[in-house]
């Protein structure tokens, strides 16, 4: 905390914060537009556009429909995360490191290529998946499951496993042990995990974009077919209440969990 950061650095990182918000602010001036189209600078300020999202039958579904998604994504990505975590933080084993990167590829390889590979999977077996729900459940899962094992992995590198040991040595079981000693001392990891899972299934579009059912469309996608034939600023106030969802994530991991202690941690 008593370090300086020299003022080069500053001003560049106040740039660089800003040219990564700038894109948030056109989209939300954009749905505050006045005018009949979506352009930039707005005409004009008003909230009509933010009352046809509201009524839109189209764009509540699909809005509902991916934070339905998100979280069941963000359950079964946390359980099965945590539990990928514990395996590799506790086993020894040749190829430990190669596993641990296949684990985490997801997060590296684009989502393009995630989706198409998946697409291409379950129609080259046939087993049932293609243009599913249950289809594009499990992609979103596999997309979202890394980020858990990072946040996790990084709260179970400082942990002192002697405290499991003492535990055992004085009779707990090993279920015990880990719901009265692991659980607490790893449940911030896991609850940055579980909230960033959230919020990469409900924004995820690549993985979407090749899985998704024709009558459950996620918020994304329904954006971009909607832009693809009119194109009106609805889409834009679509995005203004999608961004106000994932800064409530955000701020909720923040007031939660200390993400900087956490990585420092690591």
């Amino acid at each position: 905390m008593g370090r300086t950061i020299p003022l080069p650095m500053l001003i560049l990182a106040v740039l660089g914060f800003c040219y990564m918000l700038l894109p948030i602010l056109v989209v939300v001036l954009a749905g505050l537009t006045a005018g009949e189209f979506l352009t930039f600078p707005p005409e004009g300020l008003s909230l009509r556009w933010v009352v046809a999202f509201l009524q839109s039958e189209k764009y509540l579904s699909a809005f509902f429909f991916s934070f339905r998604l998100a979280l069941l994504t963000m359950i079964v990505a946390t359980i099965l995360g945590t539990a990928a975590a514990l395996f590799l933080s506790r086993t020894r084993f040749i190829g430990r490191g190669a596993m641990r990167a296949f684990f985490l590829s997801p997060v590296v390889l684009p989502g393009v290529v995630i989706g198409f590979s998946l697409f291409a999977f379950y129609i080259s077996t046939g087993i049932g998946l293609t243009r599913t729900i249950w289809g594009l459940w499990i992609g979103h899962i596999l997309y979202s499951t890394p980020y858990v094992i990072g946040t996790v992995g990084a709260a179970l590198a400082s942990y002192d496993v002697s405290l499991d040991e003492a535990a055992r040595s004085l009779g707990a079981s090993p279920m015990r042990t880990f719901r009265k000693i692991t659980l607490p001392n790893i449940s911030q990891g896991i609850q940055a995990g579980s909230i960033f899972a959230f919020i990469v299934s409900f924004g995820q579009f690549e993985v979407s974009l090749f899985l998704s059912a024709p009558n459950a469309e996620p918020l994304p996608i329904a954006m971009y077919n909607s832009l693809r034939y009119k194109f009106d600023p609805s889409a834009a106030a679509a995005g203004i209440f999608a961004i106000i969802l994932v800064t409530a994530s955000v701020l909720l991991t923040n007031r939660l969990v200390n993400i900087g202690r956490l990585l420092e941690k690591k």
